[in-house]
Formats: structure tokens, sequence, C-alpha cells
């Protein structure tokens, strides 16, 4: 769960799977790409699109609805490709469309009924409503291991 004082605001960056709507802490989010072709790696997880040039970076691209284990949808021009960080690590997660940008309290946050117990940490963080709509709150260190992304 987000540890955050109860009344701070928080915001997050929707985007779309498929027909299922997700989101992040903004606050991880550098940058928001058109979609880019990717040089492949082998031996990579499949999950791991490849690598793009990003201004003389090499970056590492996640089909996050693979990750996720998500019914993978066609992969299109549309695609975008949302360029995240944890600490000095980057990697870019492919995602169907970005939704909007949303400002939450850390009173609105739930935590996740635990549903696979003994699977370890869950990727999603927590959940939360806005206007009827059920968010879920990804945990992006428990989605990617920059340490092995990084290495590919």
């Amino acid at each position: 769960m987000i540890e955050r004082d109860q009344t701070e605001s928080i915001e997050l960056l929707t985007f779309q799977l498929g027909d299922q709507e997700y989101s992040l802490d903004i606050m991880s989010v550098r940058e928001i790409r058109g979609w880019t072709r990717t040089t492949p790696l082998p031996h990579a997880p499949s999950y791991i699109r490849g690598v793009i040039n990003l201004r003389g970076t090499i970056l590492p691209v996640m089909n996050l609805a693979e990750r996720l284990g998500l019914k993978n949808s066609n992969h299109t021009h549309r695609n975008v490709i949302i360029v995240v960080s944890l600490g000095d690590a980057m990697t870019g997660l492919m995602v169907d469309a970005v939704s909007d940008i949303i400002a939450i309290t850390s009173n609105d946050l739930q935590t996740p009924p635990e549903v696979q117990p003994n699977s370890g940490k869950s990727v999603v963080s927590a959940l939360t409503l806005k206007d009827d709509r059920m968010l879920r709150i990804l945990d992006l260190g428990a989605i990617v291991n920059f340490e092995k992304v990084n290495a590919a």
C-alpha cells in the first residue's frame, strides 16, 4: 500500500489495458511517448518487447498487459509507452492508451483484498473509486524488477 500522510493529495496517471483501467503514481512517470518500434533481445522474458533508443539511453520496453497476465490486445501504432523510473533505473511500459491524470487523497485509498495467499507481493498496491470507476493503483516495484530489466 502507498504510505502517505492521510490527507496528502496524490496524482495518478490512468491508462487502458484492453477494457480495463489501471493507474500509476504520477511521480514515477517521466514521459509518455507514442509507439516506437522495439529491437528484440534474445533470452528476454516474453513480456519484454525489446529496447528503444531514448535520447542516447537504451530503454527496455515491457508489454504491461502480458506482464500482468491479461489478455494481450493487438499491438497497433496507437499503443503508448509510459516511461517510468524507480530510483535511477528507467523502463517503458507499453499500454493501449493513456486516459487522464486524476487527483485523490490518501483517505481515498483502500487496501486490495488478498486473493492469492502465499503468491508473493501483489502488483496492485491500492484501490480507489473515482466517478463510479474502480481504479487499480499498480505497485511499480512489484511489476518491474529494474535490476533484471536493465541488465538485459
